[in-house]
This record gives C-alpha cells, structure tokens and sequence, in this order.
C-alpha cells in the first residue's frame, strides 16, 4: 500500500496517514499541496513524504495532488519544522502559514485584477488658512479632504465613506468643487511596475568594502551581524553582496525589511541595481499581487524576493544570501501562531540552503551583540557615514524646566499658548528656521490619536473600553473615542458618564494634537501625518513619503514608522516631541526599545550636505537609554543594560517562554493558570528540571482585550532544548478544562510582554 505523511492546518501536534490510490502519479514530492478528507470535509494539506502504514487502520485515500511542482521546497520545509518544533507551533499551521492565502485553499481561483471605486485627491489645501476659507461652511467635506489626505490621497470610496459617517452627496458636492475625482481604477498585480530605481552609489568606501568582501568569503550558513551607524551605507553593502551572489554565483536571495512604510525605498534601490529581478511579498499586498509576485519567484523568474516578514518563505531555490535589515525591529516577531522571530528562522532557512546571512542594524538587538560577543557570527563595522556625511548633534530639553520657564516669562495679558507645554521654544525656533530656509523637519511621537485618555474633572473617571483594560483613546478626525487593541469606537460623550458632569478634559498627547498644533503655530507649512490611522489606505505609506522626497511637505509628523530607514537628504531637523512614550511600560525590553527609537530617529536629520540637528524632548534626561542616545553611544547603552540584564536574568542571558492563559471569565482564567503553573511545577519537580525557573502566575499588564481576561507566567532556562522540550509538552498536553472557553497559548522568546 502506497502512503503519505500529510501536515493540516489543524491546532493538533500531528500528522496524518492517507493513501495513495491507483492512478495517481507516484511518488508525490514532499512539499507539494494534496487535497484529502478530514471530519467529513476536503481539506488542503502538504504532503511530507511516504510513510509506512499503521497497522489495523483503515486509511481514506487522498483525493488529488494539486501541484504539479511542490508548492514548498525542501529547505522550507526544514525551516517549518524548526519552527514547529522551537517555538511549539503545530506543523500544519506552519506549513500554512508560509503559503499565500489563494493557495491555501483548493476551491479558490486565482485572484484576478478587478475595478475598484476609489476617491483620489485632486486639489491640495497644505495650509491651514487655505482650509478655513475653503471649509468655512462645508465640515463633512473638511473632515473628507483631511481623512482623504491622510491617507494619502487615494482611497476605496466606500471605505472612506464609511469613515467619515456622511452620505454620497458630500462627495458629490467635493467633486464638483474640483476637490476630489471619483473613478473606477483597476488593481495592479505588480504595483511597483511604473516605480523608477534609484542608481546606487557608483563606489563603496574602504569600510564598506572590507564588510562586502568579509562576507564573500564566509562559509555557507554562516551569520554576519552589520552594525552601521545610520547613514553608514548598510544598503550598497547589501547590494554589492547581492550582485555577486546574482551575476557571478548565479543562485538567488531574500531581503527582509521590518515595516511595510519602507518597503517602497527598498524596492526602488534594489530595482535600481537589478531591474526587474526583484519581486516584493508583504501583507500590504491583495492576495492577486501577492500570488503573482510568488509565483513569478517560484518559476525562476525573478530571484531575489524583498518584503517584511513573510517574504523569508519566497518559494526561491538555491538562495544564496539572506538579509535582514533592521534585525532588532520587533515587528520580526509573529504575533499569532506560529509565534516564530524572522530573524531567528532566516538563519535556519539560510542554513538549510548553503547561504550566507547578514543581519544589518545601527542599534542591534541585545541578543545578537551577545551571540557575535560569543562568537556565534562575525561582528562587522560601518563607523563612519557615507560621503563623509557627519552623525548629527543631539539637544536634550528637559520639559519640567521648559514649561517652568515658559510659563514664568509670559505676560499675564498674553492668552495662553498650549503648544508651549508640547513643543519647546528650542524646538519651535528650529522648526521655524528651517522653513524660512526651505528645509524639512521630521517630528516623532510614538503615540497615535490626539490625546491619550478623557478624564471627568468632577469625579476623575477615565473612559475605558468595555472590552479591553485600557482607556479609550481620543480621536478628532473623525471625532471618536478608539480603542488601540480591539478598535471599538463610540461618540466622545458630551457629560461624564458617571456623574454628569460637563468638565471633561483630555489628557494626554496624540499625533493627531501635535498636527494641530503645529498647523496653528505654522499655518503656511505643508504638514503630513503617518500613524495607523493614516497610513490605512493603500499605498498610503508610499504616497505619503513620494511626497516629501518631491518636496511637497515641510514637516512631516508621525509615530515610530517613521523612524527607520528614510533617506531625504533635504530632512535637517529631527524633533523628538516625548522621548518617555515607552520608558515605564512593565516590560524588560522598553529601555532598549526606547534607545533604538530615538537613535534610529536622530540618524533621519543631517543625511545631505546641509547636516542636520536633532532635538530630544524628555521628562527624564537621567534615563540611561535617553543618555546613550544623545551621544550615539550604542556600546555604551549595551554595557549598562547588559547588567541590568544579569539580576534577574533575561534574555540574552536566559532564554524566555510567556504562558498566557484567557477566557471571557476573570474567576476562571485566574484557576486555570494557577492550576497550570501548578502542573508545571509538578512536572519540574518530578523530572529534576533544575534549570527552569517558573515566575507568576500574575494577571498580564493589560489583564483584558477583546474581552479576553488574561493571566500569564515567565518560564526561564540557560538550556534552549530543555526549553523546547518542555513548551512542546506544555503546549500539547497542559491540562486545560474541556468544554470551555479557555486558551493557554505558549509564546516563546516573547518581544514584549505586555
């Protein structure tokens, strides 16, 4: 009897035996899709292989083979079971996981280009006064334009209908305004088709040169860690290393960038070098794009694959290098299951192939400076910017004696500016100067909304999500109060609810306030905003940035996205409007979140012949993370949080499994983990498990989202295997009561534990 291993996108640590009928070709190359019966349904698997049947059972036979060539690679499949097995992640969903979404479903036809009713912005108002004049009598077309604007000036009609609560009429009326146009406009399945390269420099420097040329001679599988100041020319390394691997040892190669806003930069330098051999993979994409450009990859048609996290499992054969750029960005790590870190299976994939790995950051995480300190890869340094370009200076302002002194030199008749308990003096004369000078400014809050919370003055109730264990965030356009975690959203209340009051205040900064601020303080300058809220749309993160590369914004206002990787040499000012955002979250990392962002950020100003200036706005100027950051001292940073690291231990000292048990009832979810820490500790007990430490059980931070109450427990080992032993067991067979609601979810080397 002829039978296959099949792997199912099920929650189950197993595989399944089915046989092969008479008349199907054999024998079926692992790797390839196979239709099959499960629980009286056809459901889509991959097949792993022949198998020898079980005995006394009864198999079904599959039902066909659906690739003619197998959709997965053998080095992909290596990669989903170290994934299955590091990170105890069912294999099936693994498997699924690597595939995209038109594939993983037998019945569904490939996606096809379709019209679309779009709204696209057609006269702009950058100014605030052109605005008021504009919208003096229209505020449902005013909230429009500035929802349309935010988005970049393209939007799915009926989307931003929706969003702005109005009827048809109101985009009518716009339209025959020559504001907007409303047409039909046909999808692209390669929408980075019409986008021009940009050349790369014609010579690297004698650093860059030593980097590319150390990596070329590395042994297969072997992982450099590039660590390049910002503006160090880390990109024309990865170009010039790309270019061999291409033209000369004719194999292929995977570039990861941690966020879609910088994939369009990205795209234009490395088509810039190789034309039309790049293909881009990124969640951002409809599932017709994203199954072209695969494709495309799959049949050899172009070779290198550039995107964020998903694109490590491009379809590619005979990879020769694997990037990752921006290794320490935390967006690497996969939130729901298979829970795996990018970065960590890019060395695995890498491996499986026989290909160099260069992992690329000015500000590398913790764990890889320790695994080059340990000589697990090759430290290589880029210490100088390019062309000679310096690092820019760096301000700090302490906002507790800015707003002292600003409110003590005021006039007593002068009405009261509140921009100066945001914005600084500093800050402001510098924003001012560089638009007289016709320079660009970039301001960073990582928050987003327009203010943080809304408090009753009277009783001091703070809205709060019925949902989740956080308040509600207050949004202006358009006028809500949002939820960041479950995105429920109700009308900002006109009294408090708990005492009727009508003294209610909000509190708190958002991107939302600082634009408003800003626009009033400069009502001349051209303003964009990128945060979540903005970037919703399609392309919108594209669109966006075009604009300040053509010079169309003078401030460009927004939260971490726009920290990393943009390259405008016209950007001189670099304001960092609350340095504090992630200082006191309950988490071991936020120091060294806060570090990275504020110097990823400084490395924006000063990229061009005019330099640049950067300044810090901060409540806590003695934080060790603010200190090392003011003086682009990153080794510094590393030694003191290194020790902060060693008592209690965390990574990279220790590796780190979070075990988070929910459900909808509080009582029951706070039994389960206490039973489940329980049943742990037994099993510790009983095996002489000496080098695991259990902490907790304890609520988690935020103990409710989306109605989920949430309780967890750290486990910690110096032993990797013993840690993977133990969170596959924990995750297949902790005791969790049938019948209910409840879920344990085991997330190893967690990048936040909030």
């Amino acid at each position: 009897m002829r039978c296959i291993a099949v792997a199912l996108p099920v929650p189950l640590f197993r595989t399944f035996t089915y046989r092969v009928p008479e008349g199907v070709a054999w024998p079926i190359a692992a790797g390839s899709r196979v239709l099959v019966p499960f629980r009286n349904r056809p459901e889509l698997g991959i097949c792993l292989g022949e198998t020898e049947p079980p005995e006394g059972v009864a198999l079904k036979p599959i039902r066909a083979v659906v690739d003619a060539v197998p959709s997965l690679p053998e080095p992909l499949l290596h990669t989903a079971r170290w994934i299955s097995d590091w990170y105890a992640a069912p294999l099936g969903l693994t498997l699924r996981s690597m595939l995209p979404t038109a594939l993983t479903h037998a019945s569904a036809p490939a996606p096809a280009g379709k019209l679309q009713r779009v709204v696209r912005l057609v006269q702009e108002l950058p100014s605030l006064l052109q605005r008021e004049q504009a919208f003096a009598r229209a505020k449902q077309q005013r909230a429009v334009y500035e929802l349309l604007e935010a988005q970049g000036g393209l939007a799915p009609l009926e989307a931003l209908r929706t969003q702005a609560g109005c009827s048809a009429g109101v985009f009518t009326a716009m339209a025959k305004r020559g504001l907007i146009e409303i047409r039909d406009e046909s999808l692209e399945r390669d929408p980075f088709a019409d986008r021009a390269g940009v050349a790369p420099p014609p010579n690297p420097s004698p650093a860059q040169r030593a980097a590319i040329d150390a990596i070329l001679a590395g042994d297969p599988g072997q992982v450099f860690l590039l660590h390049g100041i910002t503006g160090s020319g880390k990109t024309l390394v990865y170009i010039e290393v790309l270019r061999e691997v291409l033209r000369t040892q004719g194999r292929t190669a995977i570039v990861l960038v941690p966020e879609i806003a910088l994939t369009s930069q990205t795209v234009d330098r490395f088509r810039g070098a190789f034309g039309d051999d790049v293909a881009v993979l990124h969640s951002g994409l409809s599932d017709g794009e994203r199954l072209d450009a695969w494709q495309s990859l799959r049949r050899g048609e172009r070779r290198i694959a550039v995107g964020a996290r998903s694109a490590l499992f491009a379809p590619l054969e005979q990879v020769g290098v694997v990037i990752v750029d921006e290794e320490h960005e935390s967006s690497y790590k996969q939130s729901e299951t298979p829970r795996y870190h990018a970065r960590e299976a890019a060395i695995v994939r890498a491996r499986a192939e026989g290909a160099l790995v260069v992992l690329g950051s000015a500000t590398p995480s913790l764990e890889s400076w320790e695994r080059a300190d340990r000589g697990q890869s090759v430290r290589l340094t880029l210490p100088d910017r390019a062309a000679g370009a310096q690092l820019p200076p760096v301000a700090v302002v302490d906002m507790r004696v800015a707003v002292r002194e600003a409110l003590a030199t005021r006039s007593p008749q002068a009405p009261y500016d509140p921009a100066l308990s945001v914005l600084s003096p500093a800050l402001l004369a510098a924003i001012e100067s560089r638009l007289t000078r016709g320079e660009q400014s970039l301001l960073l809050l990582n928050r987003r909304g327009f203010a943080a919370f809304v408090q009753c003055h009277a009783c001091g109730d703070v809205q709060v999500c019925p949902h989740c264990s956080i308040s509600l965030t207050y949004h202006r356009v358009p006028e809500a109060l949002v939820c960041h975690y479950c995105q429920y959203q109700t009308d900002m209340p006109v009294t408090c609810p708990r005492c009727a009051s009508d003294k209610l205040h909000r509190r708190g900064l958002g991107t939302q306030q600082v634009e408003t601020l800003v626009a009033e303080r400069f009502p001349e300058a051209r303003i964009a905003r990128m945060d979540v809220d903005t970037t919703s749309g399609k392309w919108a993160h594209t669109q966006i940035l075009d604009r300040v590369g053509r010079g169309e914004v003078d401030i460009l206002l927004g939260t971490q996205m726009i920290a990393k990787g943009l390259d405008f040499p016209n950007v001189t000012l670099v304001g960092v409007v609350d340095a504090d955002t992630g200082l006191n979250l309950p988490d071991f990392r936020a120091s060294e979140r806060t570090f990275q962002l504020l110097s990823q950020v400084a490395g924006r100003a000063g990229r061009g012949p005019k330099g640049g200036d950067v300044i810090v706005q901060t409540r806590m100027p003695q934080a060790h993370a603010v200190r090392h950051a003011l003086t682009h001292d990153y080794v510094g940073f590393v030694r003191e949080e290194l020790g902060a690291r060693r008592t209690p231990a965390y990574p990279p000292f220790v590796h780190i499994a979070n075990v988070v048990v929910s459900g909808v009832y509080q009582a029951a979810v706070a039994e389960a983990a206490a039973a489940a820490a329980q049943w742990v500790t037994t099993l510790m007990q009983r095996q002489g498990l000496r080098d695991l430490v259990l902490v907790g059980p304890a609520p988690c931070p935020i103990d409710r989202i989306k109605d989920r109450w949430r309780w967890h427990f750290l486990l910690k080992s110096s032993q990797p295997r013993l840690m993977t032993r133990v969170a596959h067991y924990i995750a297949a067979r902790c005791p969790v009561p049938k019948d209910s609601d409840l879920r344990l979810v085991v997330d190893r080397d967690p990048v936040s534990l909030l």
